[in-house]
């Protein structure tokens, strides 16, 4: 039915949510026993908070009394209790906090983070023209990840979060702070408040608290906004639903609860009680003002934003200099995260004592000498600008390299890998070249070899997302009609893939993926058959590349043909708008963090090769790629991810993503099967060495001992 291609882009829960206080209650649990036994109903996905898993770890645990208590009740059979004996639970964490342990991200939190920086963005600009200080309070409860992520994502001068407290006598530090932001040119100051926030001594910090203190001690003019269920607003992603089910399917009455997990990319599994009781542990450690422990406790995504943040806002930069120069330079199509990556690289070079230089216009700068110092201000508000504000351009011309200039390069791609690969090689010509080099990704097509995820990928697929919403949307009322929609990507199928994935579409034909005739054919008569029962929408996504035969006109009239008297078709071609827009808060935070990354890993290497006044690197390890494989950044080296690429076509020799593929067509509704070869594994919550009293750290040592074994 038509509300079910609605749900997909409908924020909230279509089938309700309610806090139940008749379920704290055995009679209360008992009653839903009873209506799951009379339902056949043996295996439950519990999507909430810590709350609601916890309560139905409860109700599974008292299972089988629950049922022996009915039957003497008379209200269920001996063989109805044989037949529910156990009951299988696995949990999905709904909270736009972020405060469960065991996951990067819980459901909702990415939509919040949507909505959180479209308000930043509109009262930034405001607040920039009129030279004022901005204080944003979010929500987040007692967990900061909120408030930490949209400072990281725009540029915020200072973060209040409930784990880690200012230190005493921060109400002049942030002053001086302010204040030394103005002096260096900075029209705009802002400040990112959790609701939960508060100071050593356990007083609230509240926005109102903020502004009072920087009005009377610098004479800002200063505003304050309070966000408040706005940020409950928005669309879902698509989330780690399949994996939930698999996790159903494969339980066993000795199987833990577990709940579905996202780390990096991957969905896991992971015990839900060992998450409920981290997860706890987060609260205990900061009402005992264990800081540390408590920002350790939240995960290392959680680590990682706080390590970033305080090494952008709150280091100066040193008066000593390395008296080496690092180069940036981005190259082939502009996307949106390019710029937040160009920051933090300069700002975190400039920490490190380096000489920052930004070329412009690729590597055709590079070669023609355009290239210029840049500062600290220089990049100020660059986090949530898109495209490249350094200008890029899509060709190269590496063999008119005369390269005098002595810096490591930072590059951008798609090209720059290639063009990467092409300076490695010139190393034995030129000795200018034996130099440290590692390259970012950065390209919306995500066909960067040596990485799972590229800067810029993320905001055009919310992009294509959020514009096939629409158009479907657009033909609310009207008779039935399948959109045909051309995406970018270039020979990559991420963007078509997982687009589809996101908005319900039945078919996604992209290149890896090999179609004929046979297939199309198919597809139509699916769409037909579908289109005369109770469905009014139809979505195609084809990638631009992903066969020069069947064109998009091609498959548009062949749809219109074959769906005369059933549905008529409409054509829609993206184009650039993909690569537009300003950046998503996840390719803000992963830019950021991958400038920051990048540089530090420079600043090593050009240690390391540092010899008798001069640098000289040629081993392979000393040209990188930077890319996030699974659920960490790791460094390639680009002479070893030589025989992973497709060069022709530009694209990985495999990709993740591919697996995913099938899952659209069972949502589609085809009558195909899902490979389940690959099982997943319960995993455990990381365990990092935290200051646990003796006899926890003497249990949790046993676990550890007894999970290796």
């Amino acid at each position: 039915p038509w509300e079910d291609q609605i749900s997909l882009y409908q924020g909230g829960t279509v089938i309700g949510s309610a806090r139940c206080m008749d379920f704290r209650a055995r009679e209360g649990r008992m009653k839903a026993a009873l209506n799951l036994v009379k339902l056949g109903i043996t295996n439950l996905c519990v999507i909430g908070g810590d709350g609601s898993l916890t309560g139905a770890n409860q109700f599974r645990t008292e299972w089988s009394t629950l049922l022996v208590d009915l039957v003497k009740a008379g209200k269920i059979s001996d063989d109805e209790a044989k037949t529910s004996s156990h009951l299988n639970i696995v949990g999905m964490v709904g909270s736009i906090d972020n405060d469960f342990c065991g996951t990067d991200m819980t459901i909702g939190t990415d939509s919040a983070l949507h909505r959180i920086i479209e308000v930043v963005d509109a009262i930034t600009t405001t607040a920039q023209s009129h030279q004022r200080t901005f204080i944003l309070e979010v929500m987040g409860r007692h967990c900061g990840y909120l408030a930490l992520v949209t400072a990281l994502a725009c540029g915020a001068d200072w973060v209040f979060i409930p784990e880690m407290p200012p230190d005493e006598g921060w109400e002049g530090h942030l002053c001086r702070r302010l204040a030394d932001q103005r002096a260096r040119g900075c029209r705009l100051n802002v400040i990112i408040v959790a609701e939960g926030a508060m100071g050593r001594d356990g007083k609230p910090i509240g926005s109102e608290d903020i502004k009072k203190l920087v009005e009377k001690n610098l004479g800002f003019d200063t505003r304050t906004t309070v966000l408040g269920h706005v940020q409950r607003g928005g669309t879902p992603p698509p989330r780690m639903g399949v994996e939930a089910v698999m996790a159903l399917l494969e339980a066993t009455p000795e199987t833990p609860a577990c709940v579905v997990s996202l780390s990096g990319n991957q969905a896991v599994r992971l015990p839900l009680m060992e998450c409920v009781q981290v997860t706890k542990d987060v609260t205990t450690a900061m009402a005992e003002n264990r800081w540390e422990d408590a920002i350790k406790l939240r995960g290392k995504s959680f680590e990682n934003n706080w390590n970033t943040y305080k090494m952008l806002a709150h280091i100066n930069p040193p008066d000593t200099k390395s008296n080496i120069n690092v180069a940036i330079v981005n190259v082939g199509a502009p996307c949106a995260g390019m710029n937040a990556a160009v920051r933090s690289a300069v700002r975190i070079g400039i920490i490190q004592g380096h000489n920052m230089l930004a070329v412009h216009d690729g590597f055709e700068g590079l070669a023609h000498g355009n290239i210029v110092p840049i500062t600290w201000t220089g990049v100020s508000g660059w986090t949530g600008k898109g495209g490249s504000e350094l200008g890029t351009k899509r060709y190269y011309i590496i063999s008119l390299f005369q390269l005098s200039l002595l810096s490591p390069l930072l590059l951008s791609p798609p090209q720059a890998f290639m063009g990467g690969l092409e300076l490695v090689t010139a190393r034995e010509k030129y000795e200018e070249l034996c130099i440290p080099m590692v390259v970012i990704p950065a390209t919306v097509s995500n066909n960067v070899p040596g990485s799972d995820f590229s800067i810029g990928a993320d905001t055009a697929l919310n992009t294509i997302t959020s514009t096939c919403d629409r158009i479907k949307q657009s033909a609310a009322g009207t008779k039935r009609r399948v959109f045909i929609i051309e995406t970018m990507g270039g020979y990559c199928g991420y963007l078509a893939t997982m687009a589809g994935l996101a908005a319900g579409a039945d078919a996604a034909y992209i290149y890896e993926d090999k179609f004929g005739i046979r297939d199309l054919e198919m597809n139509v008569e699916h769409l037909v058959q579908k289109m005369k029962t109770d469905v009014k929408r139809g979505l195609i996504l084809r990638n631009e590349k992903c066969n020069a035969n069947y064109t998009t006109d091609f498959i548009f009239a062949l749809y219109s043909e074959e769906g005369k008297g059933v549905f008529d078709c409409r054509k829609n071609i993206l184009g650039h708008m993909q690569q537009g827009g300003t950046p998503t808060p996840f390719d803000r935070n992963f830019g950021t963090k991958m400038g920051s990354k990048a540089v530090l890993w420079l600043t090593e290497k050009l240690k390391e090769t540092y010899r008798h006044g001069r640098i000289f690197a040629n081993t392979p390890d000393s040209a990188c790629v930077l890319g996030m494989r699974k659920r960490a950044l790791t460094f390639q080296p680009l002479a070893e991810l030589n025989e992973q690429t497709d060069f022709e076509h530009r694209i990985p020799k495999t990709s993740w993503w591919l697996k995913l593929r099938p899952i659209m067509k069972i949502l589609a509704k085809y009558n195909i099967s899902l490979d389940t070869s690959e099982h997943a594994h319960m995993e455990h919550v990381i365990k990092k060495r935290v200051s646990m009293p003796a006899p926890l750290m003497k249990e949790h040592k046993e676990e550890v001992e007894e999970e290796e074994e």
